[in-house]
């Protein structure tokens, strides 16, 4: 399955073709609206969010920004190079630079994120 992207800028995306499994991230639109990430709060491994929950923060040399969980879930791992290295949000945000991975409680929730064409047709009206 493809990235798919919510409102607030985060992607998701299946892992190894688990609907189920995916891992998070922020779009490039976020990283570039942010500017330099300089800090990621990532979530406890464990813990259960709703869909629109806070499941961390993301700072910046410009400002702070809440991360929504895209969908219901538990947080199976989170990215620690990132936390090591927080400019990976900025120089690979859809790839090195994701967030944490998340096992879904209900994969239909999936079906309310856009897609690629959807998200960019978002970005234009911004």
């Amino acid at each position: 399955m493809t990235k798919q992207f919510t409102p607030d800028h985060e992607w998701i995306e299946s892992i190894d073709g688990d609907a189920a499994a995916a891992t998070v991230g922020i779009t490039v639109h976020a990283q570039d609206a942010l500017g330099d990430v300089v800090f990621v709060d990532l979530p406890e491994v464990g813990r259960t969010f709703r869909k629109g929950e806070v499941a961390g923060v993301v700072e910046s040399v410009k400002a702070a920004a809440d991360l929504y969980m895209p969908v219901t879930g538990e947080v199976t791992e989170v990215n620690e190079a990132l936390r090591a290295d927080p400019a990976l949000a900025n120089t690979d945000p859809l790839g090195a630079g994701w967030f944490f991975r998340v096992r879904l409680a209900d994969p239909s929730e999936r079906s309310q994120l856009m897609d690629e064409t959807a998200y960019d047709a978002l970005l234009k009206t911004l």
